[in-house]
């Protein structure tokens, strides 16, 4: 019966026919292994790997010559003494990418166990999250290119093959974690430098605007451990626009930047990231984009009465929509959000001439900037299609926006203030050396119910019924297009696709047309009571690695 339940848990993931086990060799050397959580409590162990028979097949086929990497930020699922403390703990939220100052030394201590001056012959580095497969793939990924100098195309395309079942969709589906492989990518070839600065949202352009659409910004605190709302946009903040934003975004970017790198943003043109056909943020095509035709549709400009300050320059844009329901309940019709990191943006967002000035006007070329000295502001543009889903899923309820750009700036910290505080931002992060002394964050607190924010709870998003309260109802009208003596008025599409939940979040039944791979939710949840699970739920996808990458990129 276990075996049963282990095999309808793994689902679309590949199971190694020898150990019967929920997990894979990414690599023909056998360096990497890819696997889901384990766990030592019942009753997650019926129908996940035990904790013990994990380390049986380890001990059997590597001896004393394996260690893990965990990225739970819901918590590991066993006591490290349970695989002899040969754990190493970098957790972050579950189908979020991480916190890119994670990356260096998450892939030093994966590069120095497996080849560094120590190390010894037949060394493996096994990964795990919950499923062994978003947060897992991810890093694993990122070491064959940063490491081994593959293609970022090849790494992902690699994964997929090793861990998924075939025609069961990509390894790595999630666009912000696809959009982070690019990043390392960057990294790996511009000398292993990320620098980390608090970034300042300025403001946010909202194209295609529904009614009942609420505006959050969020950011990573506690080493990338809880995600925390930092600013809820309201009704005060929100100017409607009777065309396009070109006027407003200009004059926001009119304003002096703060650092000597820096270019006027209304000058920039951005390159293409590694893993894109084309770029996803530039202020040029801000100015082009076209309102929707659908009714009720608007363009919005949100712009905070206080400073919006997140602590790192990674920055999630959260989109939920509500349409009025009776009793006091308000329906979510609408579940998105974006993540791209500040950093990596600018990078990719000045073009600069390389010849002399005389001949500026007839030919440039594209110019790297310093990594240390990068951009002090940017824009970043993205289409609704191309955002996260619910869950890690591409599903999103109804459409509640077109686009979205969002207007940044490095906070300026003067040399004095810096001296005065010690470890004070912008911090210039570089790859530990082969030998150095690594730590990693420590694991998440075991049993983590409220998995995105405790500091900021309830942040858990799903579609359906929820209570309305006035706060919300605030929240949620500060983006309506309409007045509020019209809010009651139901949108004609405020209901398509939309699943139906029970009061506790579960479905239902399945939408007949959702064929996407969560990153990692898995019908285990069916045993935990929370999700019901159909052979509809199954994924069918069989887009490639590389037509994914293109598909997103093109979308924005």
């Amino acid at each position: 019966m276990a075996s049963l339940l282990r095999q309808i848990v793994a689902g679309p993931r590949a199971r190694h026919p020898e150990a019967g086990l929920d997990l894979c060799y990414v690599t023909d050397n056998s360096k990497i292994i890819a696997t889901s959580g384990p766990s030592s409590s019942y009753p997650q162990r019926y129908y996940r790997n035990p904790t013990e028979s994990l380390v049986k097949f380890l001990d059997y086929k590597h001896g004393d010559k394996w260690s893990i990497w965990e990225f739970r930020a819901e918590g590991t699922g066993y006591p490290d003494s349970e695989v002899y403390n040969r754990i190493r703990h970098y957790p972050w939220p579950d189908h979020h990418p991480p916190p890119f100052a994670l990356i260096p030394n998450i892939m030093a201590s994966m590069r120095d166990w497996l080849k560094g001056p120590d190390a010894e012959k037949g060394r493996v580095v096994v990964v795990h999250c919950k499923a062994g497969k978003g947060r897992s793939g991810s890093i694993a990924t990122s070491y064959l290119i940063s490491e081994e100098g593959w293609s970022v195309e090849d790494a992902m395309l690699r994964f997929t093959e090793r861990r998924m079942r075939s025609g069961f969709g990509a390894g790595i589906s999630i666009p912000s974690q696809i959009r982070w492989v690019g990043y390392v990518d960057w990294w790996a070839k511009h000398g292993n430098t990320y620098v980390e600065r608090k970034i300042e949202i300025r403001e946010v352009h909202v194209w295609g605007l529904r009614s009942g659409v609420k505006v959050a910004i969020e950011g990573f605190v506690e080493e990338g451990k809880v995600i925390k709302t930092f600013h809820t946009f309201t009704r005060h903040e929100r100017t409607l626009m009777d065309g396009p934003v070109a006027d407003q975004t200009e004059s926001s970017l009119d304003t002096p930047t703060t650092s000597e790198n820096s270019t006027p943003l209304q000058q920039t043109k951005r390159e293409p990231m590694p893993y894109e056909s084309s770029p996803t943020s530039s202020s040029t095509s801000i100015n082009q984009v076209e309102i929707s035709n659908d009714s009720g549709a608007a363009a919005a400009l949100f712009r905070p009465t206080v400073p919006i300050i997140l602590p790192t320059s990674d920055v999630n844009v959260d989109i939920e929509r509500r349409n009025k329901a009776k009793y006091g309940l308000t329906m979510v019709t609408s579940v998105a959000h974006v993540w791209f990191n500040a950093f990596f943006e600018s990078q990719y967002s000045l073009q600069r001439s390389t010849a002399p000035p005389e001949a500026t006007s007839s030919a440039t070329q594209p110019q790297i900037l310093d990594p240390t000295n990068p951009p002090s502001s940017g824009v970043f543009s993205i289409h609704w299609d191309a955002m996260d889903g619910l869950r890690g899923s591409s599903r999103k309820g109804t459409r509640a926006i077109d686009r979205l750009s969002v207007v940044w700036s490095a906070v300026a910290i003067s040399p004095s203030a810096a001296a005065t505080k010690e470890g004070e931002l912008p911090k210039i992060i570089t790859q530990p050396k082969p030998g150095a002394n690594i730590s990693d964050t420590g694991a998440a607190e075991r049993d983590n119910s409220s998995l995105l924010s405790p500091l900021d709870p309830p942040n858990i998003k799903k579609l359906g019924l929820r209570s309305e309260t006035p706060k919300s109802q605030d929240l949620s009208r500060s983006s309506s297009p309409v007045s509020s003596d019209n809010l009651d008025h139901k949108d004609h599409d405020s209901e398509k696709g939309v699943k139906v939940h029970g009061p506790d979040g579960h479905d239902f039944a399945s939408q007949p047309n959702d064929k996407d791979t969560n990153d990692e939710t898995e019908v285990a949840e069916v045993v935990e009571g929370k999700e019901a699970a159909s052979v509809d739920d199954l994924p069918v996808s069989t887009q490639s690695i590389p037509g994914q990458i293109k598909a997103i990129s093109e979308n924005g």
